[in-house]
């Protein structure tokens, strides 16, 4: 095994590694401990336990708290597990239930990486004196001519780029990231070689704390109101139909409205929250010339041509920046308020912001 391969942290003396209870970050522990620097593994309980255990599906809990201790042992490093529940319900879980509400669609993914696995998780490694803290993230950190600069993985498939914009460069100046490089199958393969009780175990789903999906349950276990209906209209404002909550429709839907004697196919093209109206109208509708963001993370130069990437699985497209005004050179499909924008330069993420709101392509929708 070429430890050239992995991206640790040459010289460190202590490292600390996030610990998931997944296969990746069991990896990372290994490879970490095999560098000769002490390792000291670390869990974020971010539900009760006992509620955790009745969850398929749900990270850093229940029996992925069990399996990173019982790796960490196999390793013969320390393991410690902080109770982050209440900071993960306020930071993430209310967040994502608040916006959803707002007729907003959320990426709780991000928040708990700004939060409770990167902000909270670095002051724990900086207080216990590590030189860095290692994650199983999917994501390359390069040293450039200015410093650290994040990539994309080398493995498009398991990139995770779009979720880990928010990074700072100050938290990327600590952050190492040893499976960038790497397919997932070859991680696979250095749990077996390395004889990790967690190589065959299933990924987790992207969204934990919803692990059979129903995200309007959730929502509406949390926050009643959203269950409140309302009028669907098109661009118009002329009542087509009701709907059953806001929570249950998402911009660029077209499945589920329940409306009929359309000549062509109604999609979602917006959500007013405080009518409660869901805004419908043809497919061209949908069509987006620029958008406002929020919450700027720079962590590249931005006054030139870039890529940018509005959802998770959309492949980034031309696009340029104008103050806080994201313009696409070509009108862009399928962009929602409370997603995220990520700019790229080729491979390195530049950074990105919240979509606070669109512009129409044509000014008639």
């Amino acid at each position: 095994m070429d430890s050239g391969e992995f991206q640790l942290a040459p010289g460190a003396r202590r490292i600390v590694v996030a610990m998931s209870g997944g296969v990746d970050s069991s990896v990372v522990a290994a490879l970490a401990a095999r560098s000769g620097a002490e390792v000291i593994g670390v869990t974020l309980q971010l539900y009760d336990h006992g509620e955790a255990t009745k969850r398929a599906g749900a990270c850093c809990a229940g029996r992925d708290i069990r399996d990173a201790r019982a790796v960490c042992d196999k390793l013969g490093i320390a393991h410690y597990v902080f109770d982050h529940e209440s900071s993960f319900r306020t930071n993430v879980v209310d967040r994502f239930a608040d916006e959803y509400l707002a007729g907003r669609t959320p990426i709780p993914c991000v928040q708990c990486n700004m939060g409770p696995k990167f902000t909270d998780l670095l002051a724990l490694a900086r207080d216990l004196g590590a030189d860095c803290l290692a994650t199983g993230h999917y994501v390359r950190r390069v040293e450039g001519a200015g410093g650290a600069e994040l990539h994309r993985a080398a493995d498009p498939a398991r990139d995770q780029s779009y979720f880990l914009f928010a990074t700072t460069q100050k938290q990327l100046d600590f952050l190492r990231f040893p499976l960038g490089g790497l397919p997932k199958p070859r991680v696979r393969e250095l749990a077996a070689e390395l004889a990790l009780m967690v190589a065959d175990k299933p990924d987790s789903q992207d969204i934990c704390f919803v692990p059979d999906g129903d995200y309007a349950a959730l929502v509406k276990k949390l926050r009643p109101e959203a269950a409140t209906g309302g009028d669907i209209v098109d661009l118009s404002g002329s009542k087509l139909g009701e709907h059953r909550g806001l929570v249950h429709y998402t911009v660029g839907q077209r499945r589920g409205l329940e409306i009929g004697g359309s000549a062509e196919p109604l999609y979602v093209v917006r959500l007013e929250a405080e009518a409660r109206r869901v805004v419908v109208g043809p497919r061209i509708a949908l069509a987006v010339a620029a958008a406002r963001l929020d919450g700027m993370n720079v962590l590249g130069p931005l006054n030139g041509p870039l890529t940018a990437k509005v959802r998770s699985m959309a492949k980034p497209v031309p696009a340029r920046m104008d103050g806080d005004r994201l313009i696409f050179d070509a009108p862009e499909y399928g962009v929602a308020p409370g997603q995220a924008a990520v700019l790229y330069a080729g491979d390195r993420v530049l950074g990105g912001g919240w979509i606070a709101a669109t512009e129409p392509a044509l000014a008639a929708a």
